[in-house]
């Protein structure tokens, strides 16, 4: 399998040839602004683990993250030797069960070059013959921790949109990594699909395992892939019943989440219960993030 010249993606660092059924597809999430709960990143680890994948290639951190912002750690490791852990955006690559090619990009959105990265990214994808790209997001809205988690699926190009049953995305406003690498998939003839679950907005710092199984079901719907999710499943059943305490400790929260179940059952707040609400409250998610 050929790499990519290293003189047009010099930020790209292969450590193995990952030996794929042809066509893999590629999925990714990236920790940060889209990541609420961190329902997408949670995801995408559990696929890979579930999928025994390997790391083959890594992208370099050094030019397309603001160290001031986004810190590196340092950490002693089991040797007592002083390491620094740099953040990273990291490939692994599998195959499944039913012998489908998968590949997992779990990383961190830069600060710095987004359409550079972007273009390592497809490198990679290129690479390994990749047909499709698929991203998985997060984020907040006023949704009850007690009810499903719904998905919004979109597609980033008319044709994509049909192939996929998905919406095509009418988004303007504000965009992430991921909205420019979906713009850099279309340009480069690749199909390519953007996944976002809803994590309640009254326990935006919590990890989400309950988000998380939401986007794991659905990606696996989406490309008929298939995956163990007990420890999802009993994490998600951990999360309800720890949000339950949480709210039921303050009488003004509880009375605002009986409010959004009372509405949410009778399909009124939803936010992803019908294709225009979904679609207006994903835009201002994005509209309403900092710049």
């Amino acid at each position: 399998m050929p790499e990519p010249s290293g003189e047009t993606l010099p930020h790209l660092r292969w450590s193995a040839q990952p030996d794929l059924p042809d066509g893999p597809v590629l999925l990714a999430a990236f920790g940060g602004w889209n990541d609420a709960g961190d329902a997408a990143t949670m995801a995408i680890d559990h696929l890979a683990e579930q999928w025994n994948a390997r790391p083959f290639a890594d992208i370099d951190p050094e030019v397309f993250f603001d160290f001031t912002a986004t810190r590196p750690e340092v950490r002693i490791d089991i040797d007592g030797r002083r390491r620094i852990d740099w953040p990273s955006n990291t490939f692994l690559g599998a195959t499944t069960a039913n012998g489908r090619g998968v590949i997992t990009l779990s990383g961190v959105e830069p600060q710095l070059r987004w359409r550079t990265f972007c273009d390592h990214v497809l490198g990679v994808a290129v690479a390994v013959g990749a047909r499709t790209v698929v991203t998985l997001g997060a984020l907040l809205a006023e949704v009850p921790h007690s009810r499903p988690v719904s998905v919004f699926s979109t597609a980033y190009d008319e044709e994509d949109a049909a192939a996929l049953e998905l919406l095509p995305s009418r988004y303007e406003g504000p965009t992430g990594i991921t909205g420019v690498l979906h713009t850099a998939c279309r340009d480069a003839g690749l199909a390519s699909a953007s996944l976002w679950a809803a994590v309640p907005t009254y326990v935006p710092a919590a990890p989400s395992p309950k988000a998380a199984l939401a986007l794991v079901e659905r990606a696996t719907d989406l490309l008929d892939l298939s995956v163990p999710t007990t420890e999802l499943e009993i994490a998600a059943a951990s999360y309800e019943r720890q949000v339950d305490e949480l709210v039921g400790d303050d009488d003004e929260t509880r009375d605002y989440v009986d409010q959004l179940v009372h509405q949410f059952d009778r399909g009124t707040t939803d936010p992803f219960g019908d294709e225009d609400s979904l679609v207006d409250e994903v835009e201002r998610f994005l509209r309403d993030q900092p710049e």
